[in-house]
């Protein structure tokens, strides 16, 4: 295995592809049977979790029944002729919508129109010989992924976190400066953003393999610890990009801020920033000093709207109240990620102690 890494073109299932397709062959090969089909099926078999393949399998096979018996059928009346491929396609992509087996659609379709052209006399022994093929491709593969390389998303997860956060801390920053100078939203800057979003779901993904994979493949309490801690920092993460979305779409104006507000208020996306870029969301003294000076800006009610009837007042928070609220809740989830980080910290030091004493 170590000479796949020399090779990043090559992952675990790429590798466990091949050894699908050599396995599958080999058996059609002793078994006298067509290896097309068998291969075919296991090529497509393949998923990023053992469970994926299992539950897709059971789709796949009747969806691939489904594609073999209107080639039997529609090639004993028309032959090996161009209408006879376009209505076995068609006929098979249509039942398998009817019936729910969307999963199946390739595979039986594959099957359906690769069968016509070596469809003999018998059509009914054809029939049960690629039937026969493609439930040898689906078991070989499946079987494959759950023994041979299984997945850990772990590392991958933990990577794209950490990765994550540095990116919204930029992100968060950059914004800050267009809004404090009465800029519109830069086109670059909602890019990256949507980009941070697309990447969040992607290792939200990610989590969920990890979690199917746990089905099949033992774990230790560790790893499943550290798994939840990087899951929590995920959701929390979530909530931010949340918080963040509402400072991107905030209108381009003048804001009526001092310049000492506007120094305060950029200095504390920059001190976000380098919270959001350090390990363990570590917050100095001088970050609380500027929060509680945002957090008396925003509890700061102007003299116009007290004069004013609240029916008459068209918006009750004006945009320069809306970023010091968003700036607030980003804090304040900040400070739960570094309370997350030192309760999984103590857990750590709580677990080296007894590992010690039993020693």
């Amino acid at each position: 295995m170590q000479l796949f890494k020399h090779f990043r073109f090559v992952g675990g299932r790429v590798v466990k592809t091949g050894i699908a397709v050599f396995l599958t062959a080999l058996v059609c090969d002793l078994l006298d049977w067509p290896a097309m089909f068998a291969v075919i099926t296991a090529i497509v078999t393949i998923e990023p979790t053992a469970t994926d393949s299992i539950k897709k399998a059971y789709i796949r096979f009747p969806a691939s029944a489904i594609g073999a018996l209107y080639a039997a059928f529609i090639a004993h009346f028309l032959g090996d002729r161009p209408i006879t491929y376009t209505l076995v396609a068609l006929a098979t992509i249509i039942t398998c919508y009817k019936l729910h087996l969307t999963a199946g659609t390739l595979v039986a379709t594959l099957t359906g129109v690769a069968m016509i052209s070596t469809i003999q006399e018998n059509y009914i022994t054809d029939f049960f010989v690629r039937l026969g093929t493609t439930t040898l491709g689906l078991t070989i593969s499946s079987v494959v992924n759950i023994f041979v390389l299984p997945p850990n998303y772990s590392t991958r997860i933990a990577k794209n976190i950490n990765s994550l956060f540095v990116k919204t801390g930029n992100v968060l920053h950059r914004r800050g400066i267009e809004i404090l100078q009465n800029k519109s939203l830069h086109k670059e800057t909602k890019m990256i953003f949507k980009d941070i979003q697309r990447e969040l779901e992607k290792t939200d993904t990610l989590c969920e393999y990890q979690k199917e994979e746990w089905k099949f493949h033992r774990s230790s309490r560790k790893d499943v610890r550290n798994f939840h801690y990087e899951y929590k920092k995920l959701n929390t993460l979530r909530q931010l990009l949340f918080h963040i979305g509402n400072l991107i779409y905030l209108p381009a104006q003048d804001y009526s801020f001092t310049e000492v507000e506007e120094k305060n208020i950029l200095t504390a996306a920059q001190s976000m920033r380098g919270i959001l870029h350090h390990p363990s969301f570590n917050m100095e003294d001088h970050h609380y000093v500027l929060m509680k000076k945002l957090l008396e800006e925003f509890w700061d009610d102007p003299q116009e709207l007290n004069k004013q009837k609240f029916s008459n007042v068209r918006h009750h928070f004006t945009c320069e109240t809306v970023l010091l609220y968003e700036l607030l809740s980003i804090h304040d989830l900040l400070e739960e990620l570094n309370q997350i980080h030192s309760l999984e910290m103590q857990r750590e030091k709580v677990l080296e102690k007894s590992r010690s004493h039993q020693q």
